[in-house]
This record gives structure tokens, sequence and C-alpha cells, in this order.
């Protein structure tokens, strides 16, 4: 993603590269945010986050993709007996 829509050199693209060292300002971190939900099917929670490295961005995308894939995991809570609809036919 970054060699292909920043035209970033993949030989700078190591863990503990700079965002700042790579020409990523706040308006392409912002774009990169963008590209990262599409690629990944993810929602980035709007609040301040604050990346300096290539390795804490990707450290970043896996917490979200461990969230959203136990989020998914998880059964969906079932309603108490009374919350439950009533079948036709039966008395309340």
């Amino acid at each position: 993603m970054l060699v292909k829509d920043f035209k970033l050199d993949p030989n700078q693209l190591t863990p503990d590269a700079r965002l700042e060292d790579l020409g990523l300002d706040s308006l392409g971190m912002a774009d990169l945010v963008f590209h990262i939900e599409d690629a990944f099917k993810l929602s980035v929670p709007d609040v301040a986050v604050t990346l300096t490295t290539l390795g804490e961005v990707v450290g970043f995308i896996d917490d979200l993709i461990m969230a959203r894939d136990s989020a998914q995991a998880l059964p969906a809570p079932s309603a108490p007996p009374e919350m439950l609809p009533l079948s036709p036919g039966q008395a309340t």
C-alpha cells in the first residue's frame, strides 16, 4: 500500500522507519487511515493516536484486526425470557 499508493521506496519500509522521514505528515496519515480502513475492512476509531514509526502502524492495524475478529467471534447476547417475542397464540 505504501509503495503503490504513496510511491515510497520498499527499501525504506522497515519497522523502525519514522513516518515523518517517509514523508507522511498529518494529511498523509489521514489518507493512510482511509486506505487501511478500505484494505482491511476496518473502522478506525476517531480518537487521537500517536504513531511515529511504521512498526507502530503495523501494531495498531494488528490490534484493530484482533479486536474486530474477537468481537465477531463472541456469541450474540441472549435476551432474558421476559424480553423474547411471544409466538402467535401464546398467552401473555
